[in-house]
Order: C-alpha cells, then sequence, then structure tokens
C-alpha cells in the first residue's frame, strides 16, 4: 500500500500547488496575507498588522484599502508558508501590468508588487501592477469572456475590463414587490432574475458552484472542544453561542444581501 506524500522545506514546491486546496510560498521578503490563511510555515518568518510602523513604506505603496486593513498581515522572512482555506480550491494567478478585481474573501496573499485598492463595488478588492497572487474559490475557477451575464453568487471577479452593472428579468421587477427589490436589492435575488452584467474586453473569473454558505469572521477557529480558542462562545446576552459553519470565500453577510450580491 502506497504511504502518504511527506514533505519538508526541500521537497515542498516553490510558489506552487501542494495539491488542489494548498498552496506553498517560498517567501524570500515580502507577501501580504490574509488573517486566518497560512495554515503551517518553515524558516524564520514575522508576521507584523498592516500599519504597523516600520512598515510604512510598504503599506504606503502596497496597500490602499483602510476598510480591509485590519483583516491582513505583512509576512516577512525566508521560509515556505503554506496557504489553505478551509478545502476550497486555491491556485495562483499572475497579473502583468493589469487589473483584477476579486471578491475580498477570495484573494489569501499577494506580492508587494502589486498594489491593493478598494473597489467601488462593495465587497471586491483591486489589485493593479505586476505579481502573483493566491485565490480561493468554491470549486474550480472558469474563465469566460464579455458579452456575459454572471450569477452574483458565482462570481469570483474580472480582469481587465469595465465593472458590471446590474440586470433584472422582467419577471423579478414585475409588481409592486418586485419594484422594491430592484431599488433596494433587498429580497430573493437568485441568478435566475438578477444578473451581473459584464461587456467590453477582458475576462470574468467564475467559480464553479453558485453555493454560498454561512458565515465565519476571518481567522475564526471551529467552535470544537479540544480546539484552542474554540468551543462554544457567549452571545451577546450571554447565552452559549452557536459556532457558524464555514462560509464560501467572499461571502458578505449582511451586506451582500443589501446590495444583491
Amino acid at each position: 500500500m502506497t504511504g502518504p506524500v511527506v514533505y519538508d522545506p526541500q521537497t515542498l514546491p516553490a510558489d506552487d500547488n501542494v495539491d488542489a486546496y494548498t498552496f506553498c510560498v517560498a517567501l524570500d521578503g515580502q507577501w501580504f496575507l490574509q488573517k486566518g490563511k497560512m495554515i503551517a510555515y518553515y524558516g524564520e518568518i514575522t508576521f507584523d498588522g498592516v500599519g504597523h510602523g516600520r512598515l510604512d513604506r510598504l503599506v504606503a505603496g502596497s496597500f490602499h484599502s483602510p476598510l480591509h486593513a485590519a483583516d491582513w498581515v505583512v509576512a516577512e522572512g525566508r521560509g515556505r508558508m503554506l496557504l489553505a482555506d478551509r478545502a476550497f480550491d486555491v491556485n495562483s494567478f499572475d497579473l502583468e501590468d493589469g487589473n483584477l478585481t476579486i471578491r475580498s474573501g477570495n484573494l489569501l496573499a499577494f506580492q508587494p508588487g502589486l498594489s491593493l485598492k478598494q473597489s467601488i463595488i462593495p465587497g471586491f478588492l483591486t489589485l493593479i501592477g505586476t505579481g502573483k497572487f493566491v485565490a480561493a474559490s468554491n470549486g474550480p475557477v472558469v474563465f469566460v469572456e464579455p458579452p456575459i451575464r454572471v450569477d452574483p453568487q458565482a462570481l469570483v471577479g474580472w480582469a481587465d475590463c469595465p465593472s458590471p452593472c446590474h440586470h433584472y428579468d422582467h419577471g423579478y421587477l414585475r409588481g409592486v414587490l418586485g419594484g422594491v427589490r430592484a431599488l433596494t436589492g433587498i429580497g430573493g435575488a437568485s441568478g435566475e432574475e438578477h444578473q451581473f452584467e459584464f461587456t467590453g474586453a477582458g475576462q470574468v473569473l467564475l467559480q464553479s458552484t453558485e453555493q454560498l454558505l454561512d458565515e465565519r469572521a476571518t481567522g475564526g477557529v471551529p467552535g470544537e472542544p479540544g480546539v484552542p480558542g474554540g468551543g462554544h462562545r457567549a452571545g451577546p446576552s450571554g447565552a452559549p453561542g452557536t459556532p457558524g459553519g464555514p462560509q464560501s470565500p467572499g461571502g458578505l453577510g449582511g451586506l451582500q444581501r443589501r446590495f444583491g450580491l
């Protein structure tokens, strides 16, 4: 019987997938890393929060999203860093003088050669420049060209094309309730009623499912006995909290529902 593959710092891949769910960064310098996405590392690596004084120059050149600053750290040093996101598919992508907008929850890490900016679309971030980034998706990523209409739950991001607009089917708009939903984004919004419409040149990235799972805080740990920091947490009234299930990358909770995403 063939046993498991056992890795060490010399046999781990460099800047490549270990398997479909784990990516290995060969760190020699600095990377930006979303909290909770590093599962293990070899070597001498330190992690500093975005906004740390020593890193002001790096942050000033590469990180321009105050809304998401608390969710990110800078990994610095030399070694091998393993990234994963709750057994979702993980892949790396290379931008060459490019412009890519991606759901904030899907983006796991990126090189400082890329500049991260806050998109005008709620829940999305934009990477500009040249470098490598690592992203997660609920199933393999599919690349398609505009013009196309996309189920909002299946959208991962888009590259080198204009931001999408909302498209609502006639049946969705019919009646008073449909009109309220169209104006506010509140209410049922399946991909059959409401889509994102892309036009122009570029590429659109889709995950191969439209399933969004329950929300979980960035960096949260399972609420299970034996897990450091786990166990049932008290709710606002002091009653035991109910551990949340995993959230698909990019789930936006109430904000997502408000904007029909």
